[in-house]
């Protein structure tokens, strides 16, 4: 089996949307930007966000998304709003939306340990 390098690929984020952004980390992350992609192998590439705080929201997504998790007790749902995420860290909002985009498996935590978001 041959050995890979991995590159270091860095995507700023000034002035774009957050789904843009996080799009082409998820892309990287995975390796689909290679010929060699194959789905079953983890190829892809380390990638490092700059400039998460300045990133742009369109339409009303800041006021009106919210992010849900759950207690796992009985009426145990909380609700954050995406303002208040992206004021106690710009960096979550950043990394719930490329979180969202990578393939539901196993290889999905290992990615993720490749991902770098700065503000």
């Amino acid at each position: 089996m041959e050995e890979y390098k991995r590159e270091t690929i860095e995507v700023d984020a000034t002035d774009r949307a957050v789904g843009r952004v996080a799009t082409e980390a998820a892309t990287i992350l995975i390796g689909k930007h290679k010929p060699t992609y194959e789905r079953h192998i983890d190829r892809g590439d380390i990638v490092v966000v700059n400039n998460a705080g300045q990133v742009k929201f369109t339409g009303k997504k800041l006021v009106q998304k919210d992010y849900y998790r759950h207690t796992q007790y009985p009426g145990g749902l909380k609700t954050t709003s995406m303002k208040k995420a992206f004021e106690n860290d710009p960096t979550d909002v950043m990394r719930r939306a490329i979180y969202s985009m990578l393939p539901k498996n196993k290889m999905r935590n290992e990615m993720l340990k490749r991902l770098t978001i700065n503000v």
